[in-house]
């Protein structure tokens, strides 16, 4: 399958990984444009877009996702799917309807619980057991298309939101 990868924070290299060690061509990367970062506020690539940029991927960084220039680059690039984890922004009905097979989300919650932003965050200071990861269709609603696979993840007495979420990326990579 050609894929364009969504995705931004350094939870979604994992899912980069295992495209890329898959039979699936990946063609370019999308992710949010370069930000401040650090004391000196120097304009730092995400770790999505570091990735793609060290192996000669396609790195795209629209402002806004519906952006006509964006939306035209990639119906030019033709992805059969557009797997997404932590993106950042809300994908317009315009982009959502460019893939064959649509954008298929790794989101770190058991759906339909907590959606949206920070979902592990809120699973551990609302003092879930488990948690997990849900693997679902994009639509225009926020996390609402049909869910294709979950997995679930205990949360130890221990964990911080920072360690449940490395876990959730790994595990989730392999959905």
């Amino acid at each position: 399958m050609r894929l364009v990868f969504a995705g931004t924070p350094a939870v979604a290299v994992p899912a980069l990984d295992a495209i890329a060690a898959s039979r699936h061509e990946l063609l370019a990367v999308l992710t949010r444009p370069d930000a401040p970062a650090g004391r000196g506020r120097h304009l730092v690539r995400s770790p999505a877009g570091a990735w793609a940029h060290e192996r000669g991927i396609e790195v795209l960084t629209p402002g806004r996702p519906r952006d006509p220039e964006f939306l035209a680059r990639l119906a030019e690039l033709d992805p059969d799917c557009v797997p997404v984890v932590a993106y950042g922004a809300l994908v317009p009905p315009g982009a959502l309807e460019i893939p064959r097979y649509g954008w298929i989300n790794l989101h770190f919650s058991l759906l339909p619980a907590w959606r949206g932003a920070a979902p592990v965050q809120h699973a551990v200071l609302h003092g879930d057991e488990v948690t997990g990861a849900s693997v679902f269709q994009l639509e225009a609603g926020l996390d609402t298309g049909p869910v294709f696979g979950t997995l679930t993840e205990p949360i130890r007495p221990t964990d911080t939101a920072g360690d449940l979420l490395e876990r959730l990326a790994h595990a989730g990579a392999r959905l």
